[in-house]
């Protein structure tokens, strides 16, 4: 970045570290289950498909809301709705630890879903407000930074609490942290995005008047059913080879690993090349992975799979986050949250059907299909952005700064 725009950053109040928090929360929360399946399972006698409806519904719930929580923020302020979805969230981390029976633990993670989902997107719209297009990619692999750091923390402490102490500790430990973020981020300046006029249908006609936010919202099914709804299967899939949990959860968390070292290659390259480059880059990581761990479930292999899933996620999925901040800049909250629910639709879609697969311990045919999907999934998304026209609005930031 140019001394004149790290300069109109500070001048704006833009604080990186601080948005970065809430992102680093949300991850806790939503890796915190998989490691956790199977002791959940013992402890309520239940089947581990039955658990796995945890994991589902928290995708479901995360991605049906955001049409809500991007509409609101786009008429109310970003850092107001991420606040009160930290709020909300800790509530439910507060009840999932709480949990009586899995009734219960699937009811509070669907309230989690609902109530944490806001945070992430709407921290990637108001980067969209505060920084220019051709800077925003750099400052969201710092976002995925802090994301890479809370699911390495979310992966490995749930294995770590529940092996040692109880699975109930992580929500615990999630729900403290977001009441303290909520307070915290009241420092953070709103954007000076123009608030949204007209109401929630107005709002959507301004995004699906748009052929390329048409065509990004749907494409983020399949995306989300690649990146977020198999890999939730790594720690079962090595737990049934006869790994205990907390190691399941040390092998896994090397994801979050693999996306903090993804994210700096990403700051360095994306500047650099056309964005199918690291499209087809974290594609090709992906198809790999998943191949790794059709092949072997056993610690190594899975291993190997977390580590290049994690690094298509920092390079492919972080591109297409970025893409989704401009397709539709006027109505940048609805068209991002759209886009996010289209990738937790899919997400929840892999995870159901890897369900049915898993019910009958078949872990390699399930990543064997999720290696197909990411082969589909890659050719089309590097194919679609190397076509895109891109859009012209000018940011806040942009403006000020004189780039």
């Amino acid at each position: 970045m140019s001394l004149g725009f790290s300069a109109a950053m500070r001048e704006v109040g833009f604080n990186v570290r601080l948005l970065s928090a809430g992102p680093f929360v949300t991850m806790i929360d939503r890796f915190a289950v998989a490691p956790v399946i199977i002791p959940i399972a013992l402890e309520f006698r239940a089947p581990v498909g039955a658990v796995a409806i945890a994991a589902t519904a928290y995708y479901f719930a995360y991605g049906l809301a955001q049409p809500f929580w991007g509409f609101a923020s786009d008429r109310a302020g970003r850092i107001k709705i991420i606040r009160i979805s930290l709020g909300a969230a800790a509530a439910a981390c507060a009840l999932s630890a709480l949990a009586p029976n899995l009734n219960f633990l699937i009811a509070a993670r669907i309230l989690a879903g609902l109530s944490v989902c806001a945070v992430l997107p709407t921290a990637l719209v108001y980067v969209g407000d505060m920084i220019p297009f051709k800077a925003r990619h750099a400052v969201i692999a710092d976002l995925l930074a802090a994301v890479a750091i809370g699911t390495a923390a979310g992966s490995l402490g749930s294995g770590l609490f529940a092996h040692y102490f109880n699975w109930r500790v992580i929500f615990g430990i999630t729900a403290v942290i977001a009441v303290v973020l909520a307070v915290a981020m009241g420092r953070l300046p709103e954007s000076s995005a123009r608030p949204t006029t007209g109401g929630p249908v107005e709002q959507l006609r301004q995004v699906f008047r748009r052929p390329w936010a048409r065509f990004l919202i749907l494409f983020a099914i399949p995306e989300g059913a690649m990146m977020l709804g198999f890999f939730v299967y790594f720690a079962p899939a090595l737990e049934s080879t006869g790994t205990n949990t907390a190691v399941a959860g040390l092998v896994v968390a090397t994801y979050g690993g693999a996306v903090l070292v993804g994210t700096r290659v990403v700051k360095w390259i994306a500047p650099r090349t056309p964005a199918w480059v690291p499209i087809s880059i974290g594609g090709a990581m992906s198809v790999v992975g998943y191949l790794v761990a059709a092949l072997d479930q056993h610690a190594v292999a899975i291993l190997c799979a977390s580590l290049l899933i994690g690094g298509c996620y920092a390079i492919l999925h972080s591109t297409m986050q970025n893409w989704a901040t401009d397709i539709a800049p006027e109505v940048r909250g609805t068209a991002t949250a759209l886009f996010v629910t289209g990738a937790f639709t899919g997400g929840a879609i892999g995870s159901g059907l890897g369900a049915l697969l898993v019910q009958q311990h078949l872990y390699g045919q399930l990543f064997l299909a999720a290696a197909g999907l990411s082969v589909l999934v890659v050719v089309t998304a590097a194919f679609a952005r190397a076509r895109y026209p891109g859009s012209a609005l000018a940011t806040p930031v942009e403006e000020l700064a004189g780039s």
